[in-house]
């Protein structure tokens, strides 16, 4: 395989391009947060205004659910023919555009339409935004930046449950659904000045943008090997119909197939969106009352949530993917069972409610510590380049299948089955998740994104037990060690470790 005719510039040393790329893609997911939980305050005041009966409040969140699975469906396909980049500025312009419809809609028709709309939107950004940031930042960095995208979107719904505090006296629904149609379209100017990834330019062949793009977003390795290990790795996978879904369904990607849609599944169906879309619901069943009230009390649990999340992000890359996943999954079925007693044991007055009010809190902290930091990072990381976008979509299309079954259905099973029956249940399903994720979740940590292609191919192991960055795990060293892949460029040697 040819080596790249022109040279790139040096590194830059102040890894500015890449930060930029992880900052937009940090607006995107607050905007996402913010869209995703503003439904909550806002669903309290507009059924009052439509007359909406408990399963016509349930189809004003679904229906967004819906949309985000259609979103994600097509999100794959619409990134790798257009380009992260440019897929993730209709994002933003598509955001800006239905957040702005959703405080204008005159019936709850239109609000539907719109939020379908919206939710397309939102299931597309969830598959570009990770993606974008993990094909654009070094292997050592790659699960703290990715975990960063969940930072923001907690941070998004922190904010949220603050806005609809503050403005619940008024029952302003219109404008807790509209804010988010501003920092939507500002995001749009920084993004039209970035690059697309240096894998998406490698995909279609652009090796001298993609070792050019590389040498900015990726100081620590020669991008002009790393760019052409790479390449070489692309040219490996082109067995069959590259990118396509029958591949994933297949040897040696079937294992990875199932890891991602289980994990996919069982992010949402264990119940994280109960809490998010009908947390004021939640509270008053609980024993809390006045809006006011339980419109700060979900605040205060997403801030515990968002310090949850930022711990994940700093020991993610340290202390590994699995003992983070699995202590989140294991601490959510623990309060899971609590709420369960509390409810069941009718102690909903005095330090009963304060028990199952932490729980909640703990059970939201535990939840994005675990699953919610790191499905963003399996989902970039768990294929190879030509099928990793549309791996992301099927994993994140089976989070939303959850997704929605949580937002229909939850309302009438709290209202006929009791609060004992709705978390009893959801700690089943959790019990059956640790298990699911112990089983499959590989550790990925220190891994470049094309090694990880040869514990697939090794049946779920690494090879012969190789340490990160090893040409026995499948890929190449975060040295970039082109010339063992038979490329015959140069290296620059040992990296630098966090």
């Amino acid at each position: 395989m040819a080596t790249p005719s022109i040279a790139p510039p040096p590194p830059s040393p102040s890894y500015r391009t890449g930060r930029l790329i992880v900052a937009t893609g940090a607006v995107v997911g607050v905007v996402y947060g913010y869209d995703t939980g503003s439904i909550s305050g806002a669903l309290v005041f507009l059924s009052k205004d439509f007359g909406l009966n408990a399963s016509a409040s349930g189809f004003v969140n679904s229906i967004l659910v819906l949309g985000n699975i259609l979103g994600a469906l097509i999100a794959g396909r619409l990134s790798d023919a257009l380009g992260r980049k440019p897929t993730m500025v209709i994002v933003a312009a598509a955001y800006a555009v239905f957040s702005a419809l959703s405080a204008l809609s005159p019936t709850v028709v239109v609000l539907d339409l719109v939020r379908f709309l919206l939710g397309v939107t939102i299931g597309v950004s969830i598959v570009a935004a990770p993606l974008f940031i993990a094909e654009s930042t070094p292997a050592r960095l790659r699960g703290a930046a990715v975990a960063g995208y969940q930072v923001a979107c907690v941070a998004g719904i922190t904010l949220t449950y603050f806005v609809n505090w503050g403005l619940s006296d008024g029952g302003h629904w219109r404008i807790m659904l509209g804010l988010a149609a501003i920092p939507s379209a500002l995001v749009i100017i920084p993004l039209l000045r970035l690059p697309d990834s240096p894998r998406w330019y490698l995909l279609k062949g652009r090796v001298d943008e993609a070792a050019r793009v590389m040498a900015t977003t990726d100081p620590d390795v020669d991008p002009v090997a790393e760019s052409a290990a790479i390449q070489r790795e692309l040219e490996a996978e082109r067995g069959g119909r590259g990118g396509s879904l029958a591949r994933m369904v297949r040897r040696p990607f079937l294992r990875a197939t199932v890891f991602v849609v289980g994990m996919g599944f069982f992010c949402q169906i264990t119940g994280i969106n109960a809490v998010t879309y009908y947390s004021p619901q939640i509270f008053e069943t609980l024993g809390f009352h006045g809006d006011g009230q339980n419109f700060l009390l979900p605040a205060i649990v997403e801030l515990i949530s968002l310090v949850a999340t930022v711990l994940a992000l700093f020991v993610v890359d340290r202390i590994g993917r699995r003992v983070v996943l699995l202590s989140g999954i294991g601490t959510m079925l623990a309060t899971l069972v609590v709420l369960a007693v509390v409810f069941g044991t009718h102690s909903l007055s005095g330090a009963g409610i304060w028990i199952g009010f932490g729980a909640i809190a703990l059970f939201t902290a535990a939840f994005n510590f675990g699953f919610g930091a790191l499905i963003w990072v399996y989902a970039s990381e768990a294929f190879p380049a030509r099928l990793r976008s549309l791996g992301a979509s099927v994993m994140l299309t089976a989070d939303l299948a959850a997704n929605f079954l949580v937002a229909q259905f939850f309302p009438s099973v709290l209202e006929e089955l009791g609060a004992t029956w709705a978390f009893g249940g959801f700690a089943v399903l959790v019990l059956i998740a640790l298990a699911f994720m112990a089983r499959m979740a590989p550790e990925t940590k220190g891994r470049q994104l094309e090694e990880i292609r040869g514990y697939w191919q090794n049946g779920g192991r690494w090879p012969d037990d190789a340490p990160p960055g090893s040409l026995e795990g499948g890929g190449l060293s975060p040295g970039g060690s082109a010339a063992a892949l038979g490329t015959g460029i140069a290296t620059s040697g040992e990296q630098p470790r966090p």
